[in-house]
This record gives C-alpha cells, structure tokens and sequence, in this order.
C-alpha cells in the first residue's frame, strides 16, 4: 500500500488528499490518460457531479483491466472548466477517496474539446506486481 506523504513543517493540504505518495517498490504502475464524462453511449450528464461520478466509474473500469481499483489511486490530475464546478466535483472526490489519501491537483481551465464536458481526471495508479 502506498505511503501518504504530508510534512508538518508545510501548510496542511486544503482539502482531503497528501502533498505526496511513496509508492513502494516493486508496485505496478497505471497511467490512466484523461477520462471524460461520457458513457457508453455517447450520452453526457449535464452537470459537473454526474460528469465526475461517471468519470471515476470509466477510471475504474481501466483499473479492473489490471486486477486495481479506485483504492490503487496514488495520483489524481483534475481539470474543471470553471471556479462554479469546483463543489461539485470535490464532493465526488473526498467521497470516494480515504485514507492512504492520493496526491491530488485541481485545476481550472477555460474549456474542453466539447463544451458538454466541464471535467475532465487523469489518474496514476499502483498495485501489486
């Protein structure tokens, strides 16, 4: 299991997640490529929770393709199109996520491929070899 890493001599993080992780070794390593909120078919959700619940079922359905799941998550690369989906999509995260806490960034950015999706989450993630 990975190591939080989160000194006491920094600030503490703003929200649920660790300033770092310590993968130990020997780990398998996930590199998940950005994932919207899309399903299967085609269809997507028209607000930023739905989107980032449906994401974070596509992240898991990658992570079950090497025998992981959401709990193997050591860091999480976040992008919301806009300061008023911020709530709402750390609701979805601080839910999902418990301790070892993943490192976590959360940026704001002006948009996406489509103007449908608001987020958009990219993931790394370890297990067993």
């Amino acid at each position: 299991m990975h190591e939080p890493l989160s000194p006491s001599s920094i600030h503490p993080p703003f929200a649920p997640y660790s300033h770092g992780v310590l993968v130990p070794p020997g780990q398998r390593l996930i590199f998940c490529s950005g994932q919207l909120g899309i399903a299967k078919d085609g269809t997507v959700p028209k607000d930023c929770s739905l989107q980032t619940e449906l994401i974070f079922q596509n992240i898991a359905a990658v992570l079950a393709e090497a025998g992981m799941d959401l709990s193997n998550i050591v860091r999480i690369n976040a992008y919301v199109a806009g300061r008023e989906h911020l709530g709402a999509y750390m609701e979805v995260r601080n839910r999902l996520f418990a301790d070892p806490l993943p490192a976590s960034t959360l940026m704001i950015v002006s948009g996406f491929a489509r103007p449908d999706f608001v987020v958009e989450i990219e993931v790394i993630a370890a297990g067993p070899a």
